[in-house]
C-alpha cells in the first residue's frame, strides 16, 4: 500500500522518512517513552535511521504496519502512531507523544482519525490496544477514544527483555457508528440473576435430591413389577 496522509483539526498525519530521523531520535531520548513503549533503550541514532529508512516504508509496502508521524502545521513532530495488522480484520494500535506536547489531546485526536481510517479503508473489524499495567497516560487515551477495557494479560509484553503484564482493550467500528466488514454476533449478555441458569441449577439440584431418596423406592417398585411379571 502507498502511504496515506490524514488530517485533523490541528494535525497532519503522514508517514516518516529519512528527513524525520533527527526529530524521531530526539523525541525517543525521553525516559518515559523508553520506559513505557517497546523502543530500544538506550535509543541510538542508528535505531532512528532504521525506523525511518527501513521499518516504516517496509510496513507500508507490505501492508503489515501503518506508521504515522503526528505533525503540527508548522512541521513540529508531536508524536508517533502505528497500526499493526495481527490477523484478518484485526489490528493493534500503539502511540507515543513527545514530552513537550503532552496534555494537549493530540494523540487522542490523531488516534481517532487513524481508527476511522483503519475501519473504513483497511477492513479492520477489531482494533486492539495494549499497554503495560501502570501506563495510565496510554490508558487515558484509550478510554477517551471509547475502547472497551477487557482485562489484564499476564506476561503479554516484552519490554527490553523483561516480560510484563498488560492491559488490553478493543475498539469496534460500531463504537464509532461505522459498519463492520464482516458480520458481528456478540455473545448474549449474562446477568447474575439469569433465569435460565437458575432453572438449570434448580433442575440439577432436584434431580440430585430425588436420586438419594427415591432411587430405593423406584428400585423396589421395579423389583415388585418384575416379581409379579414372573
Amino acid at each position: 500500500m502507498e502511504p496515506v496522509t490524514l488530517t485533523t483539526d490541528r494535525l497532519l498525519l503522514r508517514t516518516v522518512g529519512p528527513q524525520d530521523t533527527d526529530a524521531v531520535y530526539a523525541a525517543a531520548q525521553d525516559p518515559e517513552i523508553q520506559r513505557w513503549t517497546t523502543v530500544p533503550s538506550p535509543y541510538h541514532y542508528e535505531h532512528a535511521q532504521s525506523f525511518t529508512g527501513q521499518l516504516v516504508p517496509e510496513g507500508w509496502a507490505d501492508g503489515s504496519m501503518f506508521t504515522f508521524g503526528l505533525f503540527l502545521p508548522g512541521g513540529d513532530l508531536v508524536g508517533m502512531l502505528g497500526i499493526t495488522m495481527r490477523s484478518l480484520g484485526e489490528a493493534e494500535i500503539g502511540y507515543w507523544c513527545t514530552k513537550e506536547h503532552r496534555g494537549n489531546g493530540y494523540v487522542t485526536e490523531a488516534a481517532r482519525a487513524a481508527a476511522r481510517w483503519a475501519f473504513t479503508d483497511v477492513a479492520v473489524d477489531r482494533l486492539e490496544w495494549r499497554a503495560e499495567v501502570g501506563n495510565h497516560a496510554s490508558r487515558a487515551v484509550a478510554e477517551r477514544l471509547g475502547f472497551t477495557l477487557e482485562g489484564t494479560l499476564r506476561s503479554a509484553l516484552n519490554n527490553n527483555g523483561v516480560r510484563r503484564d498488560c492491559w488490553v482493550g478493543s475498539l469496534l467500528p460500531s463504537d464509532l457508528e461505522l459498519p463492520s466488514t464482516a458480520p458481528y454476533l456478540p455473545a448474549p449478555a449474562r446477568s447474575a440473576a439469569d433465569p435460565s441458569a437458575a432453572a438449570r441449577s434448580a433442575s440439577g439440584r432436584s434431580a440430585s435430591g430425588r436420586s438419594a431418596a427415591d432411587r430405593s423406592a423406584a428400585d423396589r417398585s421395579a423389583a415388585g413389577r418384575s416379581a409379579a411379571d414372573r
